[in-house]
């Protein structure tokens, strides 16, 4: 199937040409037809799907019809992350730049007087995330009454940020003859009741979750003490052939500012990406990223989810996660475009339990090194369980000395990090 089979105008479909784009993804050839023809859409896929376009298309030649009224937009998009709405926004900017479809941008870390000009002057495509379109709304700068379609993507991210009662709040405030398309790549109870409050006789279209990953990354497993991972994670990366950057995922964003703060006191040209930095520094690190300012960018899931950034040559997982998808989620983002890559994930035997879930998912054994042999692993668990069972903390077992523990035991200066990592 090409994209001229999908009934998008002659407009959109230029753009789309002109971008590269030929055959649409399995979501999107399910998904465009049965927008345009105003159903209710309940998606259940993941980011890298091309699920973005599949919204996106049909409400730019949606939207073609009609004009956008001072404080009322015609549409809205909810993303749980500024970086996710920005991105939204590049893609009606590439694939809407035949028609005259006015945008705004509610999102964190930017000026309201500025949003505020744009809402008054009327936009047809509004995209925010659920907190600052709040905001304007209870300042009166916004009015929901004229919504015509209304979208909702990574719904099930916007659950574990606990974005939920704002979600529920924002969707009693819109018209009940909207057309609403939902995304969200898992289906816990949470989002299937609001699924079942606010969709009307919804089309579901389930793309199939990717459980394996990229046969071009090398994958390696790294077993070490929670207090050594930072040095581990030095030494691994000092190892490495053919390095070029890295990103480094952690699991909570307290964690991401700590080892950012001790990457760079290493040497290391590190930048950080969370949910508290201002909108600006986060876009800012972004492009020392992109350039080559910046080697290394550590980032929570939530902050990079949905990133674009191509050529990344090493992944590093500093925490196992907790989520299973995520993993295959983030060695993503390295061996793309035919080209080889490398993805370590750091573990302390406290997370083998999430490891299972990953290798279970994958159908993938990751080969294991670092200071435990398994039966070590095995060990501790056992005599943790135990200890913790009495209220007492678990024993590590003993370990061996790493060359980088030695040196400094004998007090010989450390490794310096290659001329590729230092600022």
């Amino acid at each position: 199937m090409k994209f001229d089979e999908l009934g998008l105008g002659p407009k959109v479909l230029q753009a789309v040409t002109e971008a590269g784009y030929e055959t649409p993804t399995p979501i999107q050839a399910e998904a465009i037809p049965k927008a345009l023809q105003a159903r209710d859409i309940l998606g259940i896929a993941q980011t890298g799907t091309g699920k973005t376009a599949s919204f996106t298309l049909p409400m730019i030649d949606i939207l073609s019809r009609g004009r956008a009224r001072a404080r009322m937009p015609r549409s809205l998009i909810l993303e749980p992350t500024r970086e996710l709405a920005a991105q939204v926004a590049e893609n009606f900017e590439t694939y809407g730049k035949y028609h005259k479809l006015s945008m705004a941008l509610l999102i964190g870390g930017v000026s309201f007087s500025e949003q505020e000009k744009k809402l008054d002057r009327g936009v047809d495509v509004l995209i925010a995330t659920p907190g600052r379109l709040l905001d304007h709304f209870e300042r009166g700068k916004v009015l929901l009454t004229g919504v015509q379609v209304f979208v909702v993507d990574e719904a099930d991210r916007m659950m574990d940020m606990g974005f939920i009662p704002d979600l529920e709040r924002i969707c009693k405030l819109l018209p009940f003859t909207r057309q609403t398309l939902f995304f969200s790549a898992t289906m816990p109870p949470e989002i299937q009741r609001l699924t079942d409050t606010f969709l009307t006789n919804p089309v579901r279209i389930e793309v199939e979750r990717t459980a394996s990953a990229n046969k071009n990354i090398t994958q390696g497993l790294v077993y070490s003490h929670k207090d050594d991972k930072r040095e581990t994670l030095r030494q691994i990366i000092r190892s490495q052939e053919n390095f070029k950057n890295a990103i480094i995922f952690c699991n909570r964003k307290r964690d991401v500012a700590v080892l950012d703060k001790s990457m760079k006191k290493h040497g290391f040209a590190a930048g950080s990406l969370h949910g508290d930095l201002d909108q600006h520094i986060r876009m800012q690190t972004l492009d020392k990223f992109r350039n080559g300012e910046i080697t290394y960018l550590i980032a929570s899931d939530v902050a990079a989810r949905g990133l674009d950034i191509p050529d990344v040559s090493h992944v590093f997982n500093f925490d196992v996660p907790i989520h299973a998808e995520d993993y295959v989620h983030r060695i993503g983002r390295t061996g793309r475009a035919g080209k080889s890559g490398h993805a370590f994930t750091l573990a302390t035997p406290e997370e083998q339990k999430y490891v299972a879930a990953i290798e279970k998912l994958t159908e993938t054994e990751i080969p294991r090194s670092g200071e435990f042999e398994p039966e070590d692993i095995e060990t501790l668990l056992k005599e943790g369980s135990k200890k913790r069972g009495r209220g007492g903390a678990a024993k590590k077992p003993a370990r061996k000395k790493t060359a980088a523990k030695a040196k400094e035991e004998t007090g010989a200066p450390d490794a310096e990090p290659k001329a590729s990592e230092a600022k």
